[in-house]
């Protein structure tokens, strides 16, 4: 199988943080965005992955492309760049990793995470991951038979009640040739929805020529896509990754007159003295917190943190605060320093 990321956005919801790194690459608890988003999609679908490809701008430069291919090679595959230049819909986003498109792949848009277990159905040609949720007029949703088993529409922000399973962005065929043949026929007859190709265009036009599709329920969906959301996501992660029974220590951590309210992650080297931390919070490699109160926030590496009171934040890497006093809530990018 191979997965195929589309993550060409700038983050711009989630400024200042993606000035310097693309959203996928902001780290949670020790992996960024985008390994979470990869481990996931092979421990849920049990199949061996081949290659992962990644649909990105190219302005995101060589040392971006290479942070994305060492990740890859993680896995022990290759990882291949493609560019998309221009921001011209979901299936343009798809269509720019053409080259890749056949055999079984995984198509993954980079803003989203997930739990749940999807193994692919032998009865289906392709499978689209879907959520329960409140409001599904704010989202694209899919129509079942009577059945449940199998999906026998899209429909995008419905008007009018259709269904409640949204669409994540998550979705798997045993042949990505048949899809990369229809977004070929809405780039070559100019098909646009909202000025853009629709990937849920294409998907109503395989369902039309008789492909199954069947819906994979997951048991979790997490957003990144602003602080808001990456704070939420943060406290998910962390609540799942100690019901896993998995570390959230690295190595190094020194912890001096500290009260570690759990569940915290503490990277590699992390120096918490004076203070008290958590719960929730998530301080990535050779962060110092020191004579400080933090709760709810995600805190990036060699960050130098002191006299301050804080919670729901996202602070970045490198990041210099002296505060001397009490804030609600920061929103700050890599190199910001306060009290300096």
């Amino acid at each position: 199988m191979q997965i195929i990321i589309p993550m060409a956005g700038w983050g711009t919801r989630l400024r200042p943080h993606t000035l310097t790194v693309p959203k996928p690459l902001i780290k949670v608890a020790g992996k960024s965005v985008v390994q979470r988003l990869i481990d996931e999609i092979m421990a849920s679908t049990g199949l061996p992955v081949s290659r992962i490809v990644y649909v990105i701008k190219p302005e995101f430069g060589r040392e971006v492309e290479s942070m994305l291919r060492e990740t890859a090679a993680g896995y022990g595959v290759p990882g291949e760049i493609v560019y998309q230049d221009e921001a011209l819909g979901t299936a343009h986003a798809v269509w720019m990793a053409k080259d890749y498109l056949e055999g079984p792949v995984f198509i993954a848009y980079a803003d989203t995470l997930f739990k749940g277990n999807i193994t692919p159905r032998a009865d289906a040609d392709a499978m689209i991951l879907v959520k329960r949720v409140e409001d599904p007029f704010q989202f694209g949703v899919v129509h079942l038979d009577a059945e449940g088993k199998r999906i026998t529409g899209f429909v995008e922000k419905p008007k009018e009640f259709v269904s409640d399973l949204a669409i994540i962005g998550l979705y798997y065929f045993k042949d990505g040739a048949r899809l990369r043949d229809q977004i070929a026929r809405l780039i070559r007859e100019d098909i646009r929805r909202g000025g853009e190709y629709q990937l849920t265009d294409a998907l109503t036009a395989l369902l039309e020529e008789g492909m199954v599709f069947a819906p994979a329920p997951v048991d979790k969906w997490m957003d990144f896509g602003n602080k808001k959301a990456a704070v939420s996501t943060m406290r998910d992660i962390l609540d799942l990754e100690r019901e896993e029974g998995k570390s959230l220590r690295g190595e190094g951590v020194v912890l001096d007159n500290a009260v570690v309210v759990e569940p915290c992650y503490l990277g590699d080297g992390v120096v918490v003295r004076n203070s008290r931390i958590g719960p929730y919070v998530s301080i990535e490699n050779g962060t110092t917190v020191e004579d400080s109160t933090v709760s709810d926030s995600l805190i990036g590496a060699f960050s130098d943190i002191r006299r301050a009171i804080f919670a729901d934040s996202m602070v970045g890497n490198h990041v210099k605060i002296d505060m001397g006093d009490r804030h609600p809530s920061l929103d700050l990018g890599d190199y910001s320093k306060i009290g300096y």
